[in-house]
């Protein structure tokens, strides 16, 4: 397989299971959201925008610089 439809391969097969992880995970931590309790509503907003962000990184940034590093062409 040339590297380039590795690249979109993996990134087509790996984003229904990480959507669906961080989904599961940010559904779960609403309710601390919503309680508005000083320390838990704090935590539950960090947890679930640090995931959030990570989720961002993993399906966008970690492919493109996999084929910045190892200079696969795109056509």
């Amino acid at each position: 397989m040339p590297p380039a439809e590795a690249v979109v391969s993996a990134c087509k097969q790996r984003l229904r299971p990480i959507l669906l992880t961080t989904a599961t995970t940010i559904g779960g931590m609403l309710p601390l959201w919503i309680s508005h309790d000083p320390m838990f509503e704090t935590m539950a907003v960090s947890i679930m925008f640090g995931l959030l962000f990570a989720t961002l990184l993993t399906l966008l940034f970690v492919p493109v610089l996999y084929s910045l590093f190892f200079r696969v062409k795109f056509r």
